[in-house]
């Protein structure tokens, strides 16, 4: 299977409307099922829209010409893992694919704590214990033979 067969199943949007209402119920209201370009167009732009609002960022969704021409089917395969990933994040129990999104990781620390934090150096902060331009040649010079 390559690119063009996933947007040949694809094309038309209404495998996207079902996947999204079977992750979140009637995120989709009406999903068209004719075969007139502009319903399926508006399909993608339904599926589109309905990852935006269950929290899906602009920079993973995708333009209807990257499906429906199929343009860009690499940003139509990564919002389909990006979705897997919101899936997982919310809660749902199906199969999904896509990384696991992170949680929030708060830290709270007492003034006491960060006083003692600030008296330790790290090596980041300039240890230059065994640092050497020994052998080093400005850019741009030769190597002397």
């Amino acid at each position: 299977m390559d690119q063009f067969d996933v947007q040949a199943v694809l094309k038309d949007g209404q495998v996207l409307c079902e996947a999204m209402n079977t992750i979140f119920p009637n995120a989709i209201k009406k999903v068209n099922t004719s075969k007139m370009a502009f319903k399926q167009r508006e399909n993608i732009e339904l599926f589109v829209k309905a990852c935006q609002q269950h929290g899906m960022k602009d920079v993973d969704t995708f333009q209807t010409d990257d499906l429906y021409e199929a343009k860009s089917m690499y940003t139509v395969v990564n919002c389909i893992h990006q979705l897997g990933s919101i899936a997982r994040k919310s809660g749902f129990d199906g199969p999904t694919i896509g990384v696991k999104l992170s949680d929030a990781n708060v830290r709270t620390f007492t003034e006491e704590q960060r006083a003692e934090g600030a008296k330790i150096i790290s090596l980041q902060m300039g240890s230059n214990k065994g640092a050497s331009q020994a052998g080093m040649t400005a850019p741009g010079t030769g190597r002397h033979m």
